[in-house]
């Protein structure tokens, strides 16, 4: 199992100048990043894949950045631009080594509503039926799709770990798996263990986030049981640390991050990797 940081805490948009912080990443102990790409122009994979092996780290995954025009239950265009966009996370994916694209891949993030059941059952036929075209690509390319709930503050479309296995399981496709999150979990979940030995073999990424989006594992959440919860199902994929905070605006903004989470914002990974590092056994 590897341990991992996204980028978000540092950088939004994340370009090729923000590979500066892979040095750090490596001198605090992180195994893996996970590279958040708001728009494929900004990277070049090649470069990336470079500057990441030269600091000792592998591009564990990449994060989608599901904004504005991307939706895949939205108008004709959106579904157009989500395609467009996420096949090339999956290209630059694959021209990188990086196994996954994880993050809420079927609908932008932020549309929230009440919607009667006609309106849900016609939803899922396009994601799936998106989900499905964009698998197909995904799985000459060798590149997984992690999909993950968030939640009901951010979607209204995917909030828990069943409403996931359900979707997975309808596009049916071996380069689709879901993705679960901690943060989103601790709202939605009625147990956070049992979600995982649900997802059981279909999950295929998982973040650790601290329940106020600060420091994992120091935090209310009870994180013993998830961690065997991981153990027993054989999870040894990537453990990301995904959190936010004041200082990159656009993500503030987007996650609701209107006061410090902790003191100094290098507290979060250094702090946070410790944490993950006594709660999984591991030695540093």
């Amino acid at each position: 199992m590897r341990f991992g940081l996204n980028t978000f805490l540092y950088a939004s948009p994340f370009t090729n100048e923000s590979v500066s912080m892979f040095k750090k990443l490596k001198k605090w102990g992180f195994d893996t990043v996970e590279i958040a790409i708001e728009d494929p122009s900004h990277v070049d994979p090649a470069f990336l894949k470079a500057a990441a092996a030269k600091a000792g780290l592998a591009i564990g995954s990449i994060c989608a950045a599901m904004g504005p025009g991307r939706d895949f239950r939205g108008s004709a265009a959106d579904q157009k631009n989500a395609q467009k966009y996420l096949t090339a996370l999956v290209d630059q994916a694959a021209a990188m080594g990086c196994p996954r694209i994880i993050g809420p891949l079927y609908s932008v993030v932020g549309l929230i509503g009440s919607h009667d059941d006609k309106t849900k059952a016609k939803h899922f036929k396009l994601v799936v039926k998106n989900l499905k075209q964009l698998a197909k690509h995904a799985e000459k390319k060798g590149v997984l799709l992690c999909v993950e709930p968030l939640n009901r503050f951010e979607t209204d479309f995917l909030n828990t770990c069943d409403q996931g296995l359900r979707l997975v399981k309808a596009v049916n496709s071996p380069a689709v798996k879901l993705h679960l999150d901690t943060f989103h979990m601790n709202i939605e979940e009625k147990n956070q263990a049992a979600a995982i030995l649900k997802a059981g073999k279909h999950l295929g990424h998982f973040h650790a986030c601290g329940t106020d989006r600060g420091v994992p594992g120091g935090d209310s959440l009870d994180w013993k049981p998830i961690v065997a919860a991981l153990k027993k199902i054989g999870y040894k994929q990537d453990v990301v640390i995904e959190s936010f905070t004041t200082d990159v605006k656009v993500i503030a903004r987007a996650a609701a991050i209107w006061r410090k989470m902790e003191p100094n914002r290098d507290d979060i990974p250094v702090k946070g990797l410790k944490n993950m590092h006594r709660l999984f056994g591991r030695a540093k």
